[in-house]
């Protein structure tokens, strides 16, 4: 179930960005009046088509939902009708040419920022960015940071949900910024700044920069009480009941919720001696946590969930979004962020000052793409868009056979006065593909490597 949902979802993504993409092409084509042959989504055997009449755009649907394309009537690809000849692309003026190629990427930035305003205004609930437990040798440490400081903002930008913080942190580590000031709040609503430094070899993985970065949300200490037990787990078969208060696993004193998840966690399929306080009788109750697996690991489960102290969860989180008009210029901003962030990681990564660990492969965007759509519609609006502007980054990289290895050659023709010969054009189109292959088999052994760490 969880594999038939997250390749659904995969599918949804890729779908939409993928035909927002060629739409883009599509749709400028048109308008410049440019005849369109075929609007593909997909690549590959042909699923489904749709042509209203033979002179019109034939619309398809093909079996690998990894991309699309655009095909227009161009002397170039093949004999064109002679009265099919003014309406073919290559005829076209340099900037029309150069308008419909650049729609691809352009359209995929103009998703992002409707996207991102989609999610500014349906608003978000997180976790608040309160520290638990500072793990001594760790950035965290060595800044001053301590158990309970909530962060309010990062290099003055706010930051009002855990995620936003943790995120806003190590994009700038990886844009090369040395240091990093964080500004905290302690209990007492005192306001203090804290420093994090960084070298430029700490910052090439995201994420060993994570792990040595030391942080953690708070969790606060709750009673182990069983609230409701699940049908089907091993708690109901080891006959754990609502309101049994958790006193020792295999001899050994649980104090708190998370302690005896951790515990169970680290059981899967051993059979745990439990004793529990049941109306102030005390029962010993043998439990095996059923094995499940949680993305690369083996993990155990019971099938319970605890009394969650009144008001707690309300406590913990918040809730920001923005009106209509002021999610507007923050959409584009964040746009532009995470743009310029992707094109630094991109060169970063050409030069070797950041690892090839930091890119994602369709295993990784599959597996996301479940994940945040597990979370909530919000956050797989933000997972598109975060794709999105990837896409149209990657798409505008001057490397032939994408859309800016095109646009590299007009800017040439520009220049010259004339088209860049059909010979170079394939020569350099062959090495883009060589570039374009090793970037995606690099990525799915990347993928593969975080499948099996």
């Amino acid at each position: 179930m969880d594999f038939l949902h997250t390749v659904f979802f995969f599918i949804v993504a890729v779908g939409i960005l993928v035909s927002f993409h060629e739409f883009g092409h599509f749709w400028v084509a048109r308008k410049t009046g440019v005849k369109v042959l075929r609007f593909s989504v997909g690549f590959g055997k042909v699923l489904w088509s749709y042509q209203k009449t033979p002179n019109d755009t034939e619309y398809v649907l093909s079996a690998i939902p990894l991309g699309g394309y655009v095909k227009m009537v161009d002397e170039r690809e093949g004999s064109v009708k002679a009265e099919d000849l003014p309406f073919a692309f290559n005829r076209q003026s340099l900037w029309v040419r150069t308008a419909i190629v650049a729609a691809g990427p352009a359209f995929n930035l103009m998703l992002a920022i409707a996207l991102f305003w989609g999610v500014l205004v349906l608003g978000e609930t997180g976790l608040k960015p309160v520290l638990g437990e500072v793990k001594q040798g760790t950035f965290a440490a060595a800044a001053g940071f301590v158990e309970g400081e909530e962060i309010i903002s990062v290099n003055d930008k706010a930051t009002k949900t855990w995620t936003e913080a943790m995120g806003t942190i190590v994009t700038s580590a990886m844009d090369g910024d040395p240091s990093i000031k964080v500004k905290v709040k302690n209990l007492a609503d005192e306001q203090n700044e804290r420093v994090l430094t960084f070298t430029e070899s700490d910052a090439q993985d995201s994420e060993k920069l994570f792990d040595r970065l030391g942080f953690k949300p708070w969790s606060p200490k709750i009673k182990p009480i069983i609230n409701e037990v699940l049908p089907n787990g091993a708690a109901l078969a080891a006959g754990l009941k609502k309101d049994d208060l958790i006193i020792s696993a295999d001899g050994k004193p649980i104090a708190d919720w998370m302690q005896w998840v951790d515990y169970v966690k680290k059981c899967p399929d051993i059979t745990i001696s439990v004793i529990v306080d049941r109306q102030g009788t005390r029962l010993t109750l043998p439990i095996t946590p059923k094995s499940e697996q949680t993305g690369d690991k083996t993990e155990g489960k019971i099938g319970a969930s605890v009394v969650m102290p009144e008001g707690l969860m309300k406590s913990m989180t918040v809730e920001y979004s923005l009106s209509p008009l002021d999610a507007i210029p923050e959409a584009f901003k964040t746009t532009y962020d995470y743009s310029i962030t992707t094109l630094k990681m991109m060169g970063k990564m050409l030069i070797g000052k950041a690892s090839v660990k930091n890119l994602s492969g369709p295993i990784s965007i599959a597996q996301i793409a479940g994940q945040s759509a597990s979370m909530g519609l919000v956050y797989f609006i933000r997972f598109m868009a975060l794709v999105s502007v990837s896409l149209g980054v990657l798409n505008l990289l001057p490397i032939p056979v994408l859309d800016g290895g095109h646009l590299l050659f007009f800017g040439v023709e520009a220049i010259k006065g004339s088209p860049v010969s059909e010979k170079a054009q394939i020569f350099f189109q062959q090495i883009g593909m060589a570039l374009l292959m090793l970037l995606m088999v690099t990525a799915m052994v990347v993928d593969v490597q975080r499948l099996f760490d």
